[in-house]
């Protein structure tokens, strides 16, 4: 398999966790100049503001992985109209998990200046050990271990499964898209339920 074409599930894993994760820590933003105490204050549930916050990224994420899927053609991929639903679908569900994730480490910080920390310390580790630039069974057992706790390694995976779902050896997919899906969703679940507790009614 050429390397371009094994990048191209990564290049989308890549989209959907920068662009989800700008759009949930724009929370801290909010936080510094006051907005959000506003919407803390709104005689709403935080379960609803979580997914509502949630969604927005999702749809931003999902649009832009769209646009990079446009590009298969040109890298050599025939994909058929199934395997272009169930990448949308898997984008979907991925953009979610990973915005709620943004949402919860945006309860941590109040101000924009810890953004840095964010992405230098959790977004980047985040990216390179999912499997997006190399074969996940090729790292040191360490670093094999670090990857089986990042949600984004599933969604990366669960790409790979309907990109090259007759793929064998190294560069294949190291879950079954079902396993990928459970674990995606249940992380989704437990990312909402803690950013909910995290926030607290404001007077």
């Amino acid at each position: 398999m050429p390397y371009t074409q094994f990048i191209f599930p990564g290049i989308l894993g890549m989209t959907i966790l920068f662009s989800s994760i700008f759009s949930s820590i724009s929370i801290i933003w909010d936080k510094e100049f006051g907005f959000f105490k506003e919407i803390l204050a709104a005689p709403v549930s935080r379960l609803s503001i979580v997914i509502g916050k949630g969604l927005s990224g999702t749809v931003v994420s999902t649009l832009q992985a769209s646009i990079v899927l446009m590009l298969f053609p040109l890298l050599g991929f025939k994909l058929g109209p199934l395997q272009i639903v169930e990448i949308l679908v898997i984008s979907l569900a991925l953009s979610f998990c990973i915005s709620t994730f943004g949402i919860v480490l945006a309860t941590f910080y109040d101000s924009y200046e810890s953004f840095s920390v964010i992405m230098n310390f959790i977004v980047m580790p985040m990216f390179f050990l999912s499997g997006a630039m190399y074969p996940v069974k090729l790292l040191p057992k360490a670093l094999a271990v670090l990857t089986k706790l990042n949600p984004l390694t599933y969604g990366v995976d669960a790409l790979k499964n309907v990109i090259f779902p007759l793929e064998e050896g190294p560069m294949s997919a190291d879950f079954s898209l079902g396993t990928d899906m459970v674990v995606i969703i249940m992380l989704s679940i437990v990312f909402v339920l803690v950013a909910a507790k995290f926030f607290e009614r404001k007077s």
